[in-house]
């Protein structure tokens, strides 16, 4: 699988497509959680063009952007790097530290243990 690397202000963008389905850079700028320009958002998506992750539709004088790679897809990327990076490539020091580390309710143990059976 080719590694999708998305910087923080990426992934905002990316969000906001994935929710959306698509949007334009106007309706995209809008639902982001930090305001920036105009400008700075229409290079965002431009940029996630050019690598790829999104793609684009005229639409009357403005464009559409899509998502190009799935949401889930970006998740598998992004988890596997951070296991290769920070947990020395182990799953399970990974699960280790998120059930030392996180306040995990009973529920989310029993969700868990669902899962690894």
């Amino acid at each position: 699988m080719t590694e999708l690397l998305f910087g923080d202000r990426e992934l905002d963008v990316m969000g906001v497509l994935w929710d959306m389905g698509s949007g334009t850079v106007a309706e995209v700028r809008e639902r982001l959680p930090d305001e920036l320009a105009y400008t700075t958002v229409l290079t965002i998506l431009r940029n996630l063009e050019a690598k790829g992750f999104v793609r684009h539709a005229t639409e009357g004088r403005a464009h559409r952007y899509t998502p190009s790679v799935e949401r889930q897809t970006a998740r598998r990327s992004a988890l596997t790097r951070l296991i290769d990076t920070l947990f020395q490539g182990s799953p399970e020091q990974l699960l280790a530290h998120m059930v030392d580390e996180q306040a995990l309710t009973d529920e989310d143990l029993r969700r868990i243990r669902r899962r690894l059976k």
